[in-house]
């Protein structure tokens, strides 16, 4: 009887440990796919490479193994002229899917014109790709998607900190180029919210300390990235975020909601600076006429009252915002990271929503998608959960320079080009200040030739709008034929 049990503990524990092994991401691993997509009416032919590659300590061991996709267009045989994109997501803590599955890549989600889930979930051909001009690889951070720790015991600051992620990223970076043997290329990279902060440091980090140099860095609703702004500077660069979004729901007197949106915004942007800013920065040294004056006009464009801003001391946040535009109307809330979205709370009273309904609505049209495409298209097998957000905190924020960081590798570096692009309904990253930040980037304005901003008339994820998938899709496609560089042309300012 005692035989009989120990034989039998045995086969539970090696059955134990066998559910253990399947369930951790194989340090080094590949399955490659190949398919065809029709971009701009042309067939384009690929393969995809979905894999693992290791993170490494100074030591050589393998630390954490991170997961990606990378598509190479299979009809170009000179890659070195073949420019390669090398595409991040942002969180802290995201995975690289949102962009992967609904902006550049050769397929996306089965969503609606507007970017609202369909039922089945699933994936179709993209054609406004960029993978026609480019080969693109997206990349998995520590612990997000299907990437993950292997060595326990590794410190968690290794990873999770603004600087660390750069420092361990640009590793992992070097040696995949190097790997798939494009050096040669001009290459890319693009990250969208966080993301921007990330591959805003990555550039730099690259550049000094791998001698990696790039032609373009694309920040998708980008963050702050470090660069300074505070108080009344933030609070008044919301504004014209306040008026699109007023303007949207139909919210404005009738004067202001007859123009169109670019017309409103050429009036509000220089309200915010010229007229909201001053006044927020004197705070209790307005005189009551002149406060009385600068909240019926901020009222006038923002579609609140006079009494809420009032009472706000005219520094609105973006939480009331959400929360107060339609209480009045319809008692619903709207979306933070795209404020086309509308939900409802438990409470109409309140000065925050409960939720985001923009990202609520996003989670389960991506989720479903991405497992029935790794598995069934991507062929790649495992029991791991793919974290859509992955557990990264708490995250070291300390030291942060990456906006200023991407300055100076612009100025060290002519090649180099940017590209903003921001929805101006996300009210999560704004699209005002993200101009703010291409100001500071270049702040004496001798890089205006090298720099591009392209607005777009949907949120944080301004490529989840049928429309604006193929516009800010070919702005990119744009963007890199204008940024590569003819044979022979040297790095050097004339």
């Amino acid at each position: 009887m005692k035989k009989f049990c120990l034989i039998f503990l045995c086969i539970i524990l090696s059955g134990m440990t066998q559910a253990q092994e399947v369930r951790k991401i194989p340090v080094e691993s590949k399955v490659e796919t190949t398919n065809e997509v029709t971009i701009k009416g042309k067939r384009v032919p690929y393969r995809a490479t979905a894999g693992t590659q290791p993170v490494w300590d100074e030591k050589g061991e393998p630390i954490a193994s991170l997961f990606y996709t990378y598509y190479e267009r299979t009809d170009i045989s000179d890659k070195a002229s073949r420019p390669l994109v090398i595409s991040f997501n942002g969180g802290p803590g995201s995975a690289s899917i949102w962009m992967h599955l609904a902006y550049t890549g050769p397929v996306i989600l089965n969503i609606d014109s507007e970017g609202y889930p369909v039922q089945p979930y699933g994936t179709k051909a993209n054609p406004h790709s960029i993978l026609d001009v480019a080969d693109i690889v997206y990349i998995d951070p520590v612990n997000t998607g299907y990437s993950r720790i292997i060595k326990e015991d590794t410190p968690r600051g290794t990873f999770f900190g603004i600087n660390s992620d750069i420092k361990y990223l640009a590793d992992w970076v070097n040696t995949f180029v190097t790997r798939v043997n494009r050096w040669a290329s001009p290459k890319y990279l693009i990250g969208e919210s966080y993301g921007t902060t990330r591959v805003a440091g990555l550039v730099a980090q690259l550049q000094n300390s791998h001698w990696m140099y790039f032609n373009g860095v694309i920040l998708v609703s980008p963050t702050d990235m470090g660069i300074e702004r505070g108080g009344p500077i933030k609070m008044a660069n919301y504004w014209p975020y306040y008026a699109a979004t007023a303007w949207y729901h139909k919210a404005l007197p009738a004067e202001l909601q007859s123009k169109d949106l670019d017309e409103l915004l050429a009036i509000v942007e220089p309200f915010a600076v010229n007229e909201v800013l001053p006044a927020m920065s004197k705070g209790g040294m307005l005189s009551d006429s002149e406060r009385d004056a600068i909240a019926t006009k901020m009222a006038y464009y923002s579609g609140l009252s006079k009494t809420s801003i009032l009472q706000q001391n005219l520094m609105i946040p973006t939480s009331f915002f959400w929360k107060e535009l339609l209480r009045e109307r319809d008692g619903m809330t709207i979306g933070r990271l795209d404020s086309r979205y509308k939900g409802f709370d438990r409470m109409e009273g309140g000065v925050t929503y409960d939720f985001d309904p923009a990202l609520t609505s996003w989670n389960h049209a991506f989720a479903p998608a991405f497992n029935i495409y790794a598995k069934n298209v991507l062929k790649f097998n495992t029991d791991l959960t793919y974290n859509l957000f992955g557990p990264v905190h708490p995250w070291d924020r300390s030291n942060e320079t990456t906006g200023y960081d991407l300055g100076t590798a612009m100025r060290q570096n002519p090649y180099l080009h940017l590209m903003v692009q921001s929805g101006y309904f996300d009210g999560g990253t704004d699209y005002f200040n993200a101009k703010y930040s291409t100001w500071h980037i270049d702040p004496n304005g001798k890089m205006k030739d090298r720099i591009d901003f392209k607005g777009y008339r949907s949120g944080h994820m301004m490529y989840l709008r049928a429309e604006d998938l193929a516009t800010s899709n070919e702005d990119i496609r744009q963007f890199i034929q204008k940024s590569l560089v003819k044979p022979g042309q040297p790095a050097m300012y004339k």
